[in-house]
C-alpha cells in the first residue's frame, strides 16, 4: 500500500498548525483507510522530542485506532527504552502497551550483506569490510499491511542528514550495521559528512534498502522542524518512499537547520535540556554540531544538568569510561590493540566524534558526574551550578552574547541544527 505527499514550504514561517498537520495526514492516509488490518509505526524515541514525530504518531493513532491494529516500535538504535512517562509526554494518550521495545543486540535478523568492494569504492578505500544488514524482525512480519517510519531530517554526525532509511538500519537495526556504519563515518571524516545528503554511510543505507528491503510495505514520513524558544515548528512534511521526498526534506533542512557563521567561536556555550540529555552519548551533539564552527584553541562549554552517565548502553558506558574521548588517532590505535573496543565500533566512532582532537577544548559542566569521572574521559570539568551563575540560560539568547566583556556564542539546543564556519563547510 503506497502513500505520498510533499509540502516543502509550510504555509507560514512559524510552520504548520496542529490542525493543518492532521488535515495533511488525513488526506494522505485516505487511499488506505478501510484497507488496513495491521499497521506498524516507527517513530523516534524521546531523545528526538523536537522532531514533532510524537504528535504526528498520535494523530495517526487517533485516526486509525478503531479501524486496524496498530503497533509502535520506537527506533531506539542503541538508546534505552522509552519510559511510560516519556511515552505520555511525547505520544499523548496512546496506551503504553502498544509500544514495542527494539533490542539492537537480540531482536534482529540478517537480510543481506553490503559487499566490501562497494564499501571500499564509496569510502575512497578507507574501509573495505563487508557490512551485514540487520533489521528488527517485526519489519519482516508479513501481517503488517503498512509500515510507516516517522522522523526528522536534520544534520547528523554519522550519516550526514538524519532519517529516511537510517531510521531502519540504525534505529531498528542490529549491532553489526550500527557498528560498521558508525566507524565508516568516523574513518571518512565527520566534517566531510555533516549536513550533506550523499555520504558513504548514506550510500550503504541506500544500497541495503534497494537490494534487501523492497519487499516490505514501507513508507517514510519526514519532518523538518525548528524549535525557537522550545516551541516546535514544523516547516516541511514529506511522505513517501521515493528518494525524491528525502531530497526535498534535505534541501529544506539545509535552509532551516544549517547555521553558517562568518567567524569561528572562540567560546561557545551549549545547554543540554536535562529531560532530553542524560548521557554524553546523546549530549555530545553539543560537540558534533558545533565542531565545524569552533576556533582553533577555542573552548566549548557544555551545560549538562541532566547528564549522569556516558553511554546509553551499560557496556558502551564502561568502554567510554575505560578509553575516553582521546582523539581520532589514539582511538584508532586502541581499536587495533583492544578486542573489546574492536567489537563495539559504534562506541569507538562516538569517541572520535566527541573529541576536540586537540584542536579545541571541551569543558563539561554536569550536576551528576564527578570531576574524577569527567576528567577520566579526557574532558575538562566545571560544576554546573557554578557555571550557570556566569552563563545563565535565562539571560542568554541563541547566537552572539556578551558576558563580562567576552563575546560568546550560545546554543539552547544542539539537536536542532549544525553550526559551521562558512569557509569550512564550503570545502
Amino acid at each position: 500500500m503506497k502513500i505520498a505527499y510533499s509540502e516543502n514550504i509550510a504555509p507560514r514561517e512559524t510552520g504548520f498548525t496542529d490542525q493543518e498537520l492532521r488535515e495533511i495526514l488525513s488526506r494522505t492516509l485516505a487511499p488506505v483507510r478501510g484497507k488496513l488490518k495491521k499497521l506498524l509505526l516507527l517513530p523516534p524515541d524521546y531523545t528526538r522530542l523536537h522532531s514533532n514525530a510524537g504528535r504526528i504518531t498520535w494523530h495517526i493513532w487517533d485516526m486509525l485506532k478503531d479501524e486496524c491494529e496498530i503497533d509502535i516500535l520506537p527506533a531506539l538504535g542503541t538508546h534505552v527504552p522509552v519510559t511510560r512517562e516519556e511515552a505520555a509526554a511525547m505520544f499523548g494518550d496512546i496506551p503504553y502497551e502498544r509500544f514495542k521495545v527494539h533490542s539492537w543486540r537480540t531482536d534482529v535478523e540478517k537480510i543481506g550483506v553490503v559487499p566490501g568492494e562497494y564499501v571500499a569504492e564509496i569510502s575512497e578505500g578507507m574501509v573495505s569490510d563487508p557490512i551485514d544488514v540487520e533489521v528488527n524482525r517485526l519489519l519482516l512480519d508479513p501481517s503488517y499491511d503498512l509500515i510507516l517510519s516517522i522522523g526528522q531530517v536534520v544534520p547528523h554526525e554519522v550519516v550526514g542528514m538524519a532519517n529516511r532509511n537510517k531510521n531502519i538500519f540504525v534505529g531498528c537495526g542490529g549491532s553489526s550495521m550500527i557498528n560498521s556504519s558508525h566507524m565508516l563515518g568516523a574513518f571518512y571524516g565527520l566534517e566531510r559528512i555533516m549536513g550533506r545528503d550523499h555520504t558513504p554511510v548514506r550510500d550503504v543505507f541506500d544500497y541495503a534498502e534497494t537490494h534487501f528491503l523492497q519487499q516490505i510495505p514501507l513508507e517514510y514520513l519526514l519532518t523538518v522542524t525548528t524549535a525557537p524558544g522550545g516551541h516546535i515548528q514544523t516547516h516541511g512534511l514529506m511522505i513517501g518512499r521515493d528518494r525524491v521526498y528525502f531530497e526535498k526534506a534535505v534541501a529544506l533542512a539545509q535552509e532551516k537547520n544549517l547555521n553558517l557563521v562568518d567567524r569561528p567561536f572562540q567560546t561557545c556555550v551549549v545547554l543540554l535540556d536535562e529531560k532530553e540529555f542524560k548521557s554524553t552519548w546523546l549530549g555530545n551533539k553539543s560537540v558534533y554540531r558545533t565542531r565545524m564552527a569552533m576556533a582553533d584553541g577555542g573552548e566549548l562549554i557544555v551545560l549538562a544538568p541532566g547528564v549522569e552517565k556516558f553511554g546509553e548502553d551499560p557496556a558502551i558506558d564502561a568502554l567510554i569510561r575505560k578509553y575516553g574521548y582521546a582523539g581520532r588517532e589514539k582511538t584508532i590505535e586502541n581499536v587495533g590493540k583492544y578486542a573489546d573496543l574492536r567489537a563495539n565500533l559504534s562506541a569507538a566512532a562516538h569517541m572520535i566524534h566527541g573529541s576536540g582532537d586537540g584542536r579545541f577544548h571541551i569543558t563539561y559542566c554536569p550536576r551528576h558526574l564527578t570531576r574524577q569521572e569527567v576528567e577520566g574521559v579526557h574532558y575538562g570539568y566545571a560544576p554546573y551550578d557554578e557555571m550557570v551563575k556566569k552563563y545563565d540560560p535565562a539571560k542568554l539568547k541563541d547566537g552572539w552574547n556578551t558576558v563580562d566583556g567576552q563575546k560568546i556564542y550560545y546554543i539552547s539546543n544542539p539537536a536542532l541544527g549544525l553550526w559551521a564556519d562558512r569557509k569550512k563547510f564550503a570545502k
